[in-house]
């Protein structure tokens, strides 16, 4: 079990490495200026290849947490409520994944109207989530 929650915690952090750098790469693309051509397409194919590294380390992290959770038992039984919370924040997490994608999308097709500005506050997101997250696991405050 030691092994499979290591990993977890590896696969988990290099996830979350990605989810707080592919947004500060659309903070660079929403202030990129129109006639930028080269810079545009250099920071967009950055934001493909790690858009797809991050999902290659989401899979392996969620599946690992599963197997935690189900197979062995972390976090089922009574006075377990911390691991409801925690599963919320890990559906949240996927949501936001999933939002990285349709934003890069967007960008791809030129089709994001998004201020910079806006996406520093959403580049804070998965900050919070972390934050709770291992609050939750570590504190087990319910």
């Amino acid at each position: 079990m030691l092994w499979i929650k290591a990993l977890h915690i590896v696969f988990i952090s290099s996830w979350f490495a990605g989810l707080f750098y592919l947004p500060r790469i659309f903070v660079n693309l929403a202030v990129v200026s129109p006639g930028s051509v080269a810079e545009r397409a250099r920071l967009l194919l950055m934001a493909r290849k790690l858009y797809r590294f991050m999902t290659l380390l989401a899979v392996p992290a969620l599946v690992l947490g599963l197997i935690l959770w189900l197979y062995y038992g972390i976090g089922r039984g009574p006075g377990q409520g911390w691991m409801h919370a925690k599963l919320a924040i890990v559906v949240a997490l996927i949501a936001y994944h999933h939002a990285c994608g349709v934003i890069l999308r967007k960008f791809t097709q030129n089709q994001m109207q998004r201020s910079h500005v806006w996406f520093r506050w959403f580049n804070e997101v998965p900050v919070l989530m972390m934050l709770v997250a291992v609050i939750l696991v570590v504190v087990k405050p319910f």
